[in-house]
């Protein structure tokens, strides 16, 4: 199969833009933005959790942490063999389209572990601690970048 060099571009514009997209999705839901509270603090200081609540979140996000790691290692790596991909190939070929299927999926299988999280969360919540969760998740997903 030849592969041309605009799909060879296209394949990576396309690979780069799923990655930043990833990324960005990451960043927002699970990152403390710089002049405003994380989620993290918002779901533990505003949210008057009772103890067993507190307690089940702190196991959750303790599994997420060690899952989020070890896909976040993946993804550096599927990056790593798209890079050398790339400088190994003239065109488009099968190393390179196999670097980006893996990076493809390990970027797919954190935003699955990422999602699935939140939501994982938003079970130990009451209705009105989930509708404040919900809506600060919803302000992060939208928020104009500054």
């Amino acid at each position: 199969m030849k592969v041309s060099v605009r799909s060879a571009i296209i394949t990576v514009v396309l690979a780069f833009a799923a990655g930043i997209a990833g990324m960005w999705l990451g960043h927002q839901l699970l990152s403390p933005p710089p002049q405003d509270r994380s989620l993290h603090a918002m779901v533990h200081d505003e949210l008057s959790l009772t103890a067993e609540q507190e307690k089940a979140l702190h196991a959750l996000e303790a599994d997420f942490a060690a899952r989020r790691q070890a896909l976040e290692g993946e993804v550096r790596e599927a990056n790593a063999e798209l890079a050398e991909a790339i400088r190994a190939s003239e065109t488009a070929g099968p190393a390179v389209e196999a670097a980006v299927h893996h990076f493809h999926d390990a970027m797919g299988a954190l935003q699955t572990e990422t999602i699935a999280h939140i939501f994982a969360m938003r079970n130990v919540l009451t209705p009105e601690q989930r509708r404040q969760f919900d809506d600060r998740i919803g302000e992060a997903l939208t928020a104009d970048d500054k």
